[in-house]
């Protein structure tokens, strides 16, 4: 899905702009590569301290202690993580910005923490994954537009940046949404792990409850950005009304009596598919701005 969304911002969105882009195409897929790699040593990171909660809440999904030894995960680990980490190294050079390294640092480190400690505190752990998935857009416009953003192009480069901005944020609530969901569906096993969540606080009922009001916040977040800026975008308009306003309004509808770990495994996956869509939505809006728009 990270690789997806940031070929999406390229080919669906800042190539149609015609303006500098700091990396050549080959150096951009290695953007994506050290992302996904970084992304993939957080998972596995995180796979290796929850063994037991998985050991409740999808045994069926488990790999590691099963497929995968410990070590072997630990092995695989630390080579995606220094792998990234690498890459990102070289493309901070490459733009003459050094110190950029240290997202890539943080990013792998704020992975750690979470897998090891930080996911303990109630709402945090749902606050860093939805940051994190947000930052993989927004770390498109650091590598591509900033370094190329000089004093005759400053307002429109800080334009196309302000959309990347405006989706991450949008991919930041929805995901938010979906974290909380995933507690419910796993509240057996992190309540046994002695994991805090809102689920274990608030008890599921209420924690449901709470999700279906704070399902609007982005339905008329995006309602309002449609207005003020992509109404004249007729396909744009159609294509997020369809597939990202409608999906939301379904979700909030159906989490209202969801009663069962089917129900909220299927919630999930519709706000999976929300934030996928609503990425995409970036594409269509730059197609419809070069092509159609009036």
């Amino acid at each position: 899905m990270i690789a997806v969304m940031q070929l999406t911002v390229l080919y669906g969105f800042l190539e149609m702009q015609e303006i500098p882009l700091a990396l050549a195409k080959w150096q951009y897929y290695l953007l994506i590569i050290a992302t996904i790699f970084i992304t993939a040593g957080g998972y596995i990171i995180n796979d290796i301290f929850d063994q037991e909660t998985d050991a409740i809440n999808k045994p069926e999904k488990r790999v590691i202690g099963t497929k995968i030894s410990e070590n072997a995960a630990y092995n695989l680990y630390v080579g995606f993580t220094l792998t990234g980490v690498g890459i990102g190294f070289y493309l901070s050079n490459v733009i003459m910005r050094p110190a950029f390294v240290t997202v890539f640092i943080l990013c792998a480190a704020l992975l750690y923490l979470y897998a090891t400690n930080l996911k303990q505190i109630v709402l945090l752990k749902n606050i860093i994954v939805s940051s994190l998935l947000a930052f993989s857009i927004i770390i498109v416009g650091l590598y591509m537009i900033f370094p190329a953003t000089d004093y005759t192009n400053r307002d429109q480069m800080r334009t196309v940046f302000s959309v990347l901005i405006d989706f991450s944020i949008m991919a930041f609530m929805i995901n938010f949404l979906r974290e909380i969901v995933k507690d419910v569906e796993d509240v057996k096993g992190d309540y046994n792990q002695g994991i805090q969540t809102l689920p274990i606080i608030l008890g599921i009922n209420r924690t449901l409850k709470l999700v279906f009001g704070l399902s609007f916040i982005p339905i008329v977040l995006i309602l309002f950005y449609i207005y003020i800026n992509l109404f004249e975008l007729t396909y744009a308009t159609l294509y997020i009304l369809g597939f990202v306003i409608g999906p939301l309004l379904y979700f909030a509808i159906k989490i209202w009596t969801a009663d069962s770990q089917k129900d909220y495994k299927h919630l999930s996956n519709v706000l999976k598919l929300v934030v996928f869509f609503g990425i995409l939505a970036i594409g269509v809006i730059g197609i419809n701005m070069h092509y159609y728009a009036s």
